[in-house]
């Protein structure tokens, strides 16, 4: 069977959405960033309008042919000044590290079969979690730096009780020069969520999804779910048909003997959608017990397809991309292989990570890890920082310049920023220029992936 995308619409198999329009935050919703005057601000409101309710467009004014000029002088002065990228975020091989990555928390309400062991990972105490004003800090440090886009991660970031203001807090930075938000999730509880998240700025979703048989789901998952997974995937169809920004991508990890034979099902979903699914080689991480005989390789998915398609064609990606993309003439979405185990990315590599545990991860296959979440806490008694203390702490700063506070860093906290970018500096440029090859991973050690973030 082959499960189109559009046809599981018409047919309800997605699940109805009740909703029809744009939810909104209540009025009472405000975000961790601060403003210099200490006080609390909040994101403006992104309202969308269906495609079934039409309205008159207003007239669009002729702009001046002097304006256009002024705006074109305004451009080059405004690049002329822009300042080079962050010597802390580019490595000894001249990769510019613009993307951050971020778990906010180790828990997840899967048990997929390459994520995690069985028997389920111990999780850190709730105290060496990173807190809102901490992962907003830190977003708020890598983004003065030249970082434009983080995506939040996990476990499953959507359990996290305060994603929403705390989206909507790193939502702020886009006045700082972030230009994309994301969030890779297994779509459980993403339905609920959604609208808020679009109203905080998000612009992608990469949703996790191994196969489209519920009952291999419960095999593969552990747990029930799939219903759920299916209507969040409708969900977002629905917004991006409204006027949402957003890209949606689904990542299906291949294991051979369990889900391979779903390949051809999964690219037949973007022939009517907008829907970029990338197969991923099943990977080496702690506890997911790893065998080459189960990594399914990229030339042989493709092989696969082009038995069905065979005038599928490679199309020109974004040279920063993770994935081989490709697309079948006359389908509207695309497909894209992570090709990690067999043809690694490495040279191109532009991310970073944060675990929710505060370590910073220069390299997702790597076992070298530092801690921003002790230099962050280390005046505070290594206690976590809240939102009280973190108002705190600003005073305190004011108070030691004597109410003048630097524009170098985002807080003007010089001394604390100053040494969290030395630590941040010495480890990117500790970055190795590729990752070990199938046979070492298999047999280093490596967090599960649960607990890293992907």
């Amino acid at each position: 069977m082959i499960f189109d995308v559009r046809s599981m619409l018409r047919s309800g198999a997605l699940g109805s959405s009740k909703r029809h329009g744009i939810s909104r935050l209540p009025p009472s919703s405000l975000v961790y960033a601060r403003i210099s005057t200490g006080t609390r601000s909040t994101i403006g409101r992104t309202a969308f309008i269906s495609t079934a309710h039409a309205v008159e467009q207003p007239t669009i004014p002729q702009v001046p042919l002097s304006a256009i000029g002024a705006h074109e002088s305004s451009r080059k002065a405004a690049l002329r000044e822009a300042k080079p990228f962050s010597a802390f975020l580019t490595d000894t091989y001249h990769r510019q590290h613009d993307y951050l990555r971020i778990s906010l928390t180790e828990r997840c309400n899967l048990r997929c079969l390459y994520c995690m062991p069985e028997e389920g990972v111990p999780l850190s105490p709730a105290a060496h979690i990173l807190t809102s004003p901490e992962i907003f800090y830190l977003s708020s440090l890598f983004v003065s730096q030249g970082v434009n886009k983080i995506r939040l991660t996990g476990g499953e970031p959507t359990v996290r009780k305060d994603i929403l203001p705390l989206m909507q807090s790193i939502g702020s930075l886009r006045s700082k020069g972030l230009r994309e938000i994301a969030i890779t999730t297994n779509g459980i509880s993403l339905h609920r969520k959604l609208d808020s998240m679009i109203e905080s700025g998000l612009t992608g979703v990469n949703l996790s999804l191994d196969t489209l048989d519920p009952y291999q789901f419960q095999i593969m998952t552990r747990r029930n779910g799939f219903e759920a997974v299916m209507k969040s995937i409708n969900r977002v169809l629905e917004m991006k048909k409204m006027g949402a920004s957003i890209k949606l991508k689904i990542n299906c990890v291949v294991m051979r003997g369990m889900n391979d034979r779903e390949i051809i099902p999964f690219v037949e979903m973007g022939r009517e959608q907008d829907i970029e699914v990338r197969f991923i080689e099943y990977m080496p991480f702690g506890g997911n017990k790893w065998s080459q005989k189960k990594m399914f390789p990229f030339k042989e998915m493709l092989e696969n397809i082009r038995q069905k398609h065979p005038n599928i064609h490679s199309v020109q990606g974004h040279k920063n991309d993770t994935s081989k993309t490709y697309q079948v003439p006359g389908f509207v979405g695309k497909v894209g292989f992570i090709t990690s185990m067999t043809s690694d990315f490495c040279g191109t590599c532009n991310r970073l990570r944060i675990t929710s545990d505060g370590n910073l991860k220069v390299c997702l296959h790597g076992n070298a890890e530092v801690s921003l979440r002790d230099i962050l806490r280390e005046h505070n008694n290594g206690e976590p920082i809240d939102e009280t203390t973190f108002q705190s702490i600003r005073e305190t700063e004011i108070e030691k310049a004597n109410g003048s506070i630097s524009e170098d860093t985002p807080f003007g906290w010089g001394p604390r920023e100053a040494r969290l970018l030395q630590i941040i500096g010495a480890a990117v440029k500790k970055k190795e220029e590729k990752h070990a090859g199938m046979g070492e991973l298999e047999n280093m050690e490596n967090r599960p992936m649960i607990l890293i973030g992907g």
